[in-house]
């Protein structure tokens, strides 16, 4: 899935280190951790992450599927030549594949759509392996017909906009164009106002020819090109919400999951255009009008259309999925757990999403598993982990997470993710603020594949920042990809980063190795740089004397939201103040310098290796503190309090979610009550600091 974090503008201003200091890192340790890192990101290779990328790009690998179990056995295979311990957990999901997807213009003009994408004779790779079926996974089976309606993106606003011209969609077919939102939010919206079936398709204007040639003579989407994917907007096993698909797991009936009641299916642009030409009623407002070359409307009709998807939900409906894992145990702190993770599966050959991630996280594995062998172990255990089945709703990891809760809520000091990672030379980071600065000191030691300085040189001169105070733009982490396991449900501090560029390709039969090699990492020496800086971000991580998160960044980020929470609660004119929120921020950052002021000076003198045990196991609790077991009012599974997927979107961020939905939806009695508990809860995170400083001045 190709994860879309919503960038903010960071003014760091954090207490400044000493030049040449490592956070968290004593003076002697941070010089052994500097020559380690150096040697480790000399590792990841441009050729070998090439083979890589060959072998797990050969043919389609959809979850479920046979050619799915050959990348589980070619990553487990790899990791045990390299010395790893391995394992493979085996869940077995309520996953219908499709047997048959048919889309007809039945009037005017009769006419059958041609849904395969066709070949492209220098790409083998589509045609050489039979294409996954166009379809969007968990859209309902069934045979609809009816007017056409064309709805915009089908946004929630969309569908305003429609109501105040009058038109519904009740008993017809919608049509929308992807983007703006999870595709999942679109079928949600379509089936609530009654549409009878939804057609999604990818517009020109979005990632065709006007962004660009289109494919094989350019990187940007073809008229036949289709995006697949999930329209199911949980997380997880639909047929066990909340709970992982282990042997004997109870499973729920079909009538109760949170799945799509409609047909929904994807089609290419090219089709669309036998559907929206004909289209006549109301002028469209402008911003609606696409890329197609005629003047778009919104009908209903004249055009009719039916919709034939059969699964085998009747006969098949359970398949298995595999996540992979290989496993260093650490030497001085094996109990703490760094994972770095990406997923395996694809919608096609899958050579941008997600070969690209599973090749960074097989070249960090292959690049510490040389040190070990050298004779240079980490301190603290890293785990290698590739996903299934991410693409129909973050199911593999999502599993996983709710498996292993106890133990990783325990145990687990950051989650890596690794998504959609190269497919062209701009870099980018997002993730928790507290490792935030931690990911930019890293990119600043990994030369940029362009040979002009370091990935972070290059980054920030392409951001053309106004002030040498400024930090590039980075990413919130609110959901759409693995991360959301281990940060929304649990509160695991994670980073995400990855070089991107003009695609078109997107969940299509030509995500594959030839465009990948033809556009979007020919040398595949943007895949080692990426390998390079998860190598040295894990090993940072991994050995640190304490834990190098910076709270400091933190506090001074999330005051910017809820200085806006102020301010929006003010516009409201209600009795209540959001300066309180304010304040308990205030107080967070206030400990975050102190502890930052004491972390530095007893790094400077002889720290106890006890103490050390002693403050990072408190510091593990700061960012759960900001979670909340029952999780979000709207969603109990989203238990982070401070970012989580937009409900309304399901891409973008909703920051202080609790508050924010509660504001949104009016009721100043829900804010007033999610405030108090917001503020209590950065006020035990604020403790948690202050027992970590009160260890450190014990020294």
């Amino acid at each position: 899935m190709n994860r879309q974090l919503v960038l903010s503008m960071i003014l760091v201003l954090a207490a400044p280190a000493a030049a040449q200091t490592t956070p968290g890192y004593s003076p002697q340790s941070a010089a052994t951790e500097r020559a380690t890192e150096s040697d480790a990101i000399a590792r990841p290779a441009a050729a070998s992450a090439s083979a890589h990328s060959k072998f797990l790009s050969l043919q389609p690998h959809m979850a479920g599927t046979a050619a799915q179990a050959r990348t589980r056995d070619y990553v487990i295979d790899k990791m045990k030549s390299w010395g790893l311990e391995t394992d493979v957990r085996t869940y077995s999901i309520w996953m219908p594949h499709p047997m048959s997807a048919r889309v007809w213009r039945i009037s005017p003009d009769p006419i059958e759509l041609n849904l395969q994408e066709g070949r492209v004779a220098e790409d083998t790779t589509s045609f050489a392996f039979p294409q996954v079926t166009p379809f969007n996974g968990y859209g309902a089976a069934g045979d609809v017909r009816g007017e056409v309606v064309y709805v915009n993106y089908g946004l929630i606003e969309d569908y305003a906009q429609l109501d105040s011209m009058g038109v519904s969609v009740k008993g017809k077919i919608a049509i929308a164009r992807y983007g703006r939102s999870f595709r999942g939010i679109k079928a949600r919206e379509a089936e609530k106002h009654g549409a009878l079936g939804l057609i999604i398709y990818s517009d020109p204007a979005d990632d065709g020819y006007t962004r660009g040639d289109v494919y094989p003579a350019g990187p940007m989407r073809p008229s036949q090109g289709i995006q697949r994917g999930s329209v199911m907007n949980m997380n997880g096993d639909p047929s066990t919400p909340g709970y992982p698909s282990i042997a004997n797991a109870k499973r729920v009936a079909v009538a109760s999951m949170d799945v799509p009641r409609i047909p929904v299916l994807p089609i290419s642009y090219g089709n669309a255009t036998e559907l929206l030409r004909g289209l006549t009623g109301q002028s469209i407002p402008q911003p609606w009008q696409g890329g197609l070359p005629f003047r778009y409307h919104v009908g209903p009709g004249p055009v009719q259309a039916r919709i034939a998807v059969e699964t085998d939900a009747a006969t098949n409906p359970y398949k298995q999925i595999w996540d992979t894992f290989g496993t260093i145990r650490g030497s001085v702190y094996p109990d703490e757990i760094v994972i770095i993770g990406g997923h395996r599966d694809a919608w096609g050959p899958g050579a941008a999403d997600n070969v690209s991630g599973t090749v960074s996280v097989l070249e960090a594995a292959r690049a510490v598993s040389e040190q070990v062998k050298a004779g240079n172990r980490p301190k603290r255990t890293i785990v290698f982990a590739t996903w299934d089945a991410e693409e129909w709703g973050l199911i593999g990891s999502t599993e996983f997470v709710e498996q292993d809760s106890l133990r990783l809520a325990r145990s687990a000091v950051a989650y890596l993710n690794q998504d959609d990672v190269a497919q062209g030379p701009n870099f980018g980071g997002g993730g928790s603020p507290s490792l935030r600065a931690l990911l930019r000191d890293v990119a600043k030691t990994v030369a940029d594949p362009s040979g002009k300085g370091s990935v972070y040189d290059v980054w920030r001169r392409r951001a053309n920042l106004s002030a040498d105070t400024l930090e590039p733009q980075m990413g919130d982490p609110g959901g759409g990809s693995d991360f959301a396991g281990f940060y929304n449900h649990l509160g695991i501090p994670i980073a995400d980063w990855g070089f991107g560029g003009p695609q078109g390709v997107y969940h299509s039969a030509y995500d594959s190795y030839h465009w990948m090699e033809k556009f979007g990492d020919p040398t595949f020496e943007y895949h080692a740089a990426n390998a390079r800086i998860g190598t040295a971000a894990l090993l940072r991580i991994a050995n640190a004397d304490i834990l190098p998160y910076d709270y400091v960044e933190y506090a001074r980020t999330v005051q910017r939201f809820s200085s806006q929470v102020e301010r929006a609660i003010a516009e409201k004119h209600w009795t209540l103040s959001g300066a309180v929120l304010n304040a308990a921020v205030a107080r967070m950052e206030s400990a975050a310098v102190a502890f930052t002021t004491a972390r530095d000076g007893a790094l400077s003198a002889q720290l106890s290796p006890t103490i050390a045990k002693q403050v990072n196991a408190t510091l593990l609790g700061v960012e759960r503190a900001l979670t909340r077991p029952e999780g979000l009012v709207t969603r109990p599974w989203f238990r982070n309090l401070v970012y989580a997927s937009d409900e309304n979107n399901g891409y973008s961020t909703m920051v202080l979610p609790s508050v924010n939905e509660a504001i949104r939806a009016g009721d100043e009695s829900v804010v007033e009550r999610e405030l108090a508990d917001l503020v209590k809860r950065f006020d035990s995170a604020t403790q948690v600091l202050k027992v970590a400083t009160g260890l450190l001045q014990r020294k």
